[in-house]
């Protein structure tokens, strides 16, 4: 599917959050979906993955992640530099400000005539950023891929940003996907989450570790990187979206 591409700057309150927004060619409206990078912010990979999403008929916003401070407008480069930086200024966000981002970008696309139904999507940080979007009744659906900070409620500058605990606001359905080798979300950690997603109620959910693959496995850039299990966990999650 041909797809449109936009760069968009989403209202806040008081600053601007940089956005690309990739739309189907065809006849609309269609479902959208809040997609959240990782920590390197709007990345060739991130936006290829997010193409892939929009290419099954959604509207897709990918939000920076990092709006207010000295990275806004910058894609971060994939190395210790890249990272350092992209870690220190998820360091300098707290839960609070990602929930006010969120909340902004989900009131603009609310109000766009193109879309119906309120999704959302993220990778790593942006896993644990989806699943807080799922508090939001407006969202119908989430898939978190690899979320970090979730088994110990570590967020940005917030040492415990309490998301588990607030598992039970989850209206929406829930996709989970995990890589079973995954430093920073290991065996223990897995069972951690999907114990307490499941002592919240959420026992209506999808969970998919992928044997073998390790942290970032759908990042398209280095040697981490799985072609076949991202292609696996890219139909999985748009199938899930669209509801089965």
């Amino acid at each position: 599917m041909k797809l449109r591409e936009d760069e968009v700057l989403v209202p806040a309150s008081g600053y601007e959050i940089r956005s690309v927004l990739l739309s189907p060619a065809g006849e609309g409206p269609w479902p959208g979906v809040l997609v959240y990078s990782d920590i390197f912010q709007l990345t060739g990979s991130t936006l290829r993955g997010a193409r892939r999403i929009a290419s099954a008929g959604f509207v897709v916003c990918v939000p920076e992640i990092y709006p207010r401070g000295p990275l806004a407008g910058v894609a971060l480069d994939f190395d210790d530099a890249g990272k350092q930086a992209g870690l220190a200024a998820a360091a300098g966000t707290t839960a609070a400000e990602f929930d006010a981002d969120r909340a902004a970008v989900l009131d603009f696309m609310e109000l766009r005539s193109d879309i119906t139904t309120l999704l959302a999507a993220g990778f790593c940080l942006g896993g644990h950023l989806a699943f807080r979007a799922a508090f939001d009744p407006r969202v119908a659906a989430t898939v978190c891929f690899y979320p970090t900070g979730l088994h110990d409620g570590a967020l940005g500058a917030d040492t415990d940003a309490g998301s588990l605990a607030r598992a039970a606001e989850i209206r929406g359905r829930l996709m989970v996907v995990f890589g079973s080798r995954d430093p920073h979300v290991p065996a223990g950690a897995r069972v951690q989450i999907m114990s307490a997603l499941y002592a919240a109620g959420l026992d209506d959910l999808e969970l998919h570790v992928y044997g073998g693959a390790e942290h970032a496995f759908m990042r398209d850039v280095g040697p981490r990187h799985d072609p076949d299990l991202t292609d696996l966990a890219l139909g999985e999650a748009v199938s899930f979206l669209r509801g089965r």
